[in-house]
């Protein structure tokens, strides 16, 4: 199926990047062309998945459009989603997670004060797995997002809930990674959730590893 409008390429790059159903109006104006057009290119796609019996779906529902995966493949990507295993997170991932469950509700500025590095990406990328979620805002820190937390974060570790939390060395990735962020954490007199607050030690007041918290994740 031809496409002489030069519509499709872009049509499908809006709809694989969106999390909702987006209308053909609204695609029009964002690429300004005319509303028909979109609206038969749309179409056609739908047609084309479907003919082509591709594992997806184009399907226009509440009042736009949307990719779906195909019915028949529900049970494979049920078992795969389910299969996921957060040990595949990368330390920097666990570092940030550690944070967040231990000390929600946590700011991005606390978060990075933590780690010393900008956790930016990071927090993107637990935001997108589904084990983090904004929950607030804190208006003592200039209105700054809140994150907790997510029920997927409890299902997929096992927990009935925040209580039951293991102690941080069972959490972190690494010794040292533990040390460093247990460091940090009594630093900012933050008690951790299910264990009573640490008693400062002189020798881990005197820690510092230098770090200015300006540096970013790769």
């Amino acid at each position: 199926m031809s496409d002489s409008s030069g519509l499709r390429g872009p049509i499908e790059a809006m709809l694989f990047v969106s999390d909702e159903p987006v209308s053909a109006a609204r695609i029009a104006k964002v690429f300004e062309v005319d509303e028909i057009d979109v609206a038969s290119e749309l179409t056609a796609l739908a047609a084309e998945y479907a003919a082509d019996e591709r594992g997806f779906q184009l399907r226009e529902v509440a009042g736009g459009w949307r990719l779906y995966t195909h019915p028949a493949y529900h049970e494979q990507v049920e078992q795969y989603v389910l299969s996921w295993d957060t040990r595949r997170l990368s330390q920097a991932a666990l570092e940030a997670l550690a944070v967040v469950a231990y000390h929600q509700p946590a700011t991005r500025q606390s978060i990075n004060a933590v780690r010393g590095v900008n956790s930016e990406a990071v927090m993107a990328s637990l935001i997108e797995k589904g084990l983090v979620r904004e929950i607030g805002r804190d208006k003592d820190a200039g209105n700054a997002i809140l994150y907790g937390t997510t029920k997927a974060f409890l299902e997929k570790f096992g927990l009935k809930d925040l209580t039951e939390l293991p102690p941080l060395a069972e959490f972190a990735p690494d010794p040292d990674t533990e040390r460093a962020i247990r460091e940090r954490l009594n630093a900012l007199e933050m008690p951790l959730f299910g264990e009573e607050e640490p008693e400062q030690d002189d020798e881990d007041d005197a820690a510092d590893d230098g770090d200015d918290g300006t540096d970013t994740d790769e």
